[in-house]
């Protein structure tokens, strides 16, 4: 083995590589747990491409064979449910892994210099993963996948000039249709894995490895100091720990309650003469989407969206403090809890009727602008609440690791 070795590597930097980048990466040695949930993220990643190859050796990418192209895998091919509900289920974990990593980014001031490129590209990621995820639910061909696609394409409309057109053009045709299932299904399986979210992921790494870690004090460390520690052992193992936890978790709504994430009446075929009572997207969209109801109007909603993705990548510019951490900001310490709860409550205004009443009387369209304004005014604030915060001393923490 060790003269298969040497022979590549007179060839190939193999082990300079695996050294530089994987067993002695340096690592700041008081990473807490929120920073496992990037390799998580990663995990799902590849259960999700490797799972998805194999379906896509069954599936047919044709309207009228597209729903019992699903039901024949998931009843006639050996295992073929397992590997289904593992792809179906696989984007919760994805993106559950992805929003715990940018809310970790948010509270330490992970975006701030010298990682706005690392930051922007993990933006990129996470706008990526979602229009994957979602040409990948029109693909069974139910109605909500049907009905889902149909809403969210006609959202495009509302562009000034072009709208119309740029609908067409992305449906293939005037109505989601054959045309939108097989392009759909081409980009998904294809393009947006290996040409966009691979690519993505090695340069979000890469700049990573440049810039090196952040950390819970939000200092920077000498990469040769005391202060870091080889990424071999010691954080790899804690990673493939925690991973192997979470995995137990996700294979538990796998076994045992496969359609808790499912929406059961996609398990009807698309029908365009039949229309769900409640249309709803993923839970993962949900925050956006009661974001996009909270303007009354429709080009005022569709701008709103857009802009509460947009706004993260110009955040490293609107939070001019000269500390990352929140640990030591107070004021910003409180505003991002509360922005958590605000998005969660978002999440749940999301998967409500408009014109439902709240628990607390007020109906959830309101809920839901107030909970989208706090959402920018979040943002919008920050210039300010850099110069008059006070911030205390930044202390490192070892013992933390």
């Amino acid at each position: 083995m060790s003269k298969v070795l040497d022979w590549v590597n007179k060839r190939f930097p193999l082990s300079e590589f695996i050294e530089k980048h994987v067993t002695k990466y340096p690592t700041p040695k008081n990473l807490n747990y929120w920073w496992n949930f990037g390799s998580l993220a990663g995990a799902f990643f590849v259960v999700q491409f490797l799972t998805g190859v194999w379906l896509a050796m069954y599936y047919k990418p044709d309207v009228n064979l597209a729903f019992d192209s699903v039901q024949h895998i998931m009843r006639d091919v050996h295992w073929g449910w397992l590997l289904r509900y593992l792809h179906a289920i696989g984007p919760t974990g994805i993106f559950f892994a992805i929003y715990v990593h940018m809310g970790r980014a948010l509270y330490y001031g992970s975006y701030k210099g010298p990682r706005e490129l690392l930051w922007w590209l993990g933006l990129l990621l996470f706008v990526s993963f979602m229009a994957e995820s979602f040409m990948g639910y029109l693909l069974p061909w139910g109605a909500m996948s049907y009905w889902g696609a149909t809403v969210i394409t006609n959202l495009f409309t509302a562009i000034p000039v072009i709208g119309s057109d740029l609908t067409i053009w992305l449906r293939g045709d005037f109505a989601i249709g054959d045309a939108t299932l097989t392009r759909f299904f081409s980009l998904h399986t294809t393009f947006m894995p290996l040409a966009v979210i691979g690519v993505l992921l090695v340069f979000h790494l890469a700049a990573l490895h440049k810039v090196g870690s952040n950390n819970p004090d939000g200092i920077e460390l000498d990469k040769k100091g005391p202060d870091v520690i080889p990424f071999s052992p010691y954080f790899i193992t804690k990673d493939l720990w925690f991973i192997s936890l979470i995995f137990t978790i996700f294979f538990y709504f796998v076994f045992f309650k496969p359609d808790f994430f499912l929406e059961p009446i996609n398990n009807e075929p698309a029908s365009s003469l039949k229309t769900p009572l409640h249309i709803v997207p993923e839970w993962y969209f949900l925050p956006f989407y009661a974001i996009l109801r909270s303007i009354p109007f429709k080009i005022g909603g569709v701008i709103a969206m857009a802009g509460s993705i947009l706004i993260l990548f110009i955040l490293p510019y609107l939070d001019r403090s000269e500390v990352r951490s929140a640990r030591y900001r107070p004021i910003k310490r409180v505003l991002t809890y509360i922005f958590y709860l605000n998005f969660i409550m978002l999440g749940y205004v999301g998967i409500k009727a408009p014109d439902a009443m709240s628990p607390i009387g007020l109906r959830m369209s309101t809920i839901g602008f107030a909970g989208a304004a706090y959402y920018f005014l979040y943002f919008l604030t920050m210039p300010f609440i850099s110069r008059v915060e006070p911030v205390k001393k930044v202390r490192f923490h070892p013992e933390e690791g």
